[in-house]
């Protein structure tokens, strides 16, 4: 059976400048279509006594600070070159690309204040006493997914459960506990087996990709299940495979491939080379994608009242607001490192979906020009190539982030919802972990194959570690897993584009300098 979800926006569109005619391409009456057979995709988020506490998960989420630049700026992928005055801010962002970053950096104090943030919106929501068991069990797992990202970047903190309380800061291996139990109480079983009975969870298989359900607590076992070696020197691997195993075998989801499309809301009335629809990979990352039959568990971000997202703000440079006819201009920030970019082989349908390059045009279709260009071309042209990360980066230098899809008269903030748990990353991880327990690569390959004819490469025969690596990097970019990926496969420490500090002790960030300030019982971690 076919299913379709359609929803009617009625917007007044306006635009700041008088380059182009709309005509009738921009319609007041939008239509959003996903179709997808067999899939019911009208789950959605809505509000009641859960809302605050899911809410708290936009703080750092998708933004230039807190989890998505400590997950993504120390990585091999993505930097934030200064350009003279622009993007120095105090040596943030160079700290932390080159891997020299100390406990009194602003983005380390940000990712532990939005952690701790969302840990208080539950206390407070369970304090309450007004949840039911359902309420009580996605509370209990969205706490243990913030401590999951504590335990990811801080390692030794302190689980406070109750509003208002304090507590003792406790090593790393008691913090894994705890959020391995807490997902385990929401789900209702001991243990994650090879046969899972989810019978008596108080959690629900209903689709709802702001709340989370059976499949999402599941996920978040997986992940925390394939790091568990980083975190306590003991692997889980056949727990995440057997969590893994049971969202694909049981669940609604589907990969987004194929037949999976969505309008394309950066299509330019007039220009047409500007494709109609977003297809596949590129729809999952969609302004509308809040309906995607690919995506399990993901943060609500809206132009209004949801605000957060500014990817196009953060990477665009200051011109290609008359590209989208953008009501502000972007701040030329975060680029893609050439050599990652160049790790796409060309065809691969990610490598159009996650970046722009080359000589841009404006909202007509014409040369974008700009006028305080660094060299003679005055035609805004993003290359692979940066020249260098600090002091006077080229302003038109790294290929840039476009993976959620930017939209013609956008706000700085976006309208794309962004995925904590999808398919594609299900299908890696059980990839992962299958190949890890039985230490054969080679097990990966029917889920690396599936990821990899989705985006329309040819399928591997054998595959390596390193080679499975930069195959998860492809597929998961910008979605903050590349620290976290880069630690656990030993590869941290490694040189790459002005970065090559190998200080072992940074697998774990530093508490930061004002939470010791703050509560004198904090401890810091080996290093700092």
């Amino acid at each position: 059976m076919k299913r379709i979800f359609k929803l009617t926006l009625i917007s007044t569109v306006f635009i700041a400048f008088s380059c182009t005619d709309l005509d009738d391409e921009l319609e007041d009456t939008l239509t959003e279509e996903f179709s997808v057979d067999g899939i019911d995709t009208s789950g959605g988020g809505g509000g009641g006594p859960l809302l605050s506490a899911f809410a708290r998960l936009r703080a750092g989420g998708a933004g230039n600070s807190g989890h998505f630049a400590l997950q993504g700026v120390p990585g091999d992928d993505m930097a934030v070159p200064q350009k003279g005055g622009d993007w120095f801010d105090g040596g943030i962002w160079i700290d932390l690309h080159r891997h020299t970053w100390n406990a009194a950096n602003d983005r380390i104090d940000e990712g532990w204040n939005d952690a701790y943030g969302g840990i208080g919106e539950c206390n407070i929501s369970l304090d309450g006493g007004t949840l039911d068991a359902n309420g009580t069990a996605q509370i209990r797992a969205l706490r243990a997914y913030f401590y999951y990202r504590l335990l990811d970047l801080y390692g030794r903190v302190k689980l406070i459960t109750t509003s208002g309380g304090d507590a003792p800061q406790s090593d790393r291996d008691a913090v894994f506990d705890f959020v391995e139990s807490e997902l385990l109480a929401a789900l209702g079983i001991s243990a994650v087996t090879a046969s899972i009975d989810l019978s008596a969870s108080a959690l629900t298989t209903d689709i709802s990709p702001y709340r989370i359900n059976q499949f999402a607590a599941l996920g978040l076992l997986a992940k925390l299940y394939l790091n568990a070696e980083v975190y306590t020197g003991t692997p889980r691997y056949e727990e995440a495979d057997w969590a893994a195993t049971y969202i694909i075998d049981n669940g609604p989801y589907q990969l987004c491939a194929t037949g999976c499309t969505t309008p394309n809301r950066a299509r330019r009335p007039e220009v047409e080379t500007d494709p109609e629809t977003l297809e596949g990979y590129a729809a999952i990352f969609a302004t509308d994608n809040e309906n995607n039959p690919e995506i399990i568990f993901s943060i609500e971000y809206a132009s209004v009242g949801g605000g957060g997202m500014n990817f196009a703000q953060m990477t665009l440079h200051g011109p290609s607001q008359l590209t989208f006819g953008l009501d502000a201009a972007p701040w030329n920030g975060f680029v893609t490192l050439e050599e990652f970019y160049n790790s796409y082989e060309d065809g691969d349908l990610r490598k159009e979906a996650n970046f722009l390059v080359g000589p841009q045009t404006d909202f007509s279709g014409n040369p974008l020009i700009d006028f305080a260009a660094d060299d003679d071309d005055l035609q805004v042209n993003y290359t692979p190539a940066v020249n260098e990360l600090e002091p006077n980066a080229l302003r038109q230098g790294g290929a840039r982030m476009k993976k959620f899809s930017f939209e013609v008269l956008g706000r700085q903030d976006m309208n794309n919802d962004y995925p904590i748990l999808r398919l594609g990353d299900i299908h890696l991880m059980r990839g992962e972990a299958r190949a890890r327990a039985a230490g054969d690569w080679n097990l990966s390959l029917p889920d690396v194959n599936a990821i990899r004819t989705r985006a329309g490469v040819s399928t591997l025969g054998s595959i390596d570690a390193d080679e499975f690596l930069a195959e998860r990097g492809r597929e998961m970019f910008q979605e903050s897993s590349r620290r976290t990926d880069l630690i656990r496969f030993g590869k941290f420490q490694d040189s790459w584009w002005e970065k090559t500090n190998a200080d072992a002790f940074r697998n774990l960030f530093p508490i930061p300098v004002n939470q010791i300030n703050a509560a004198p019982d904090l401890t810091q971690n080996p290093g700092y």
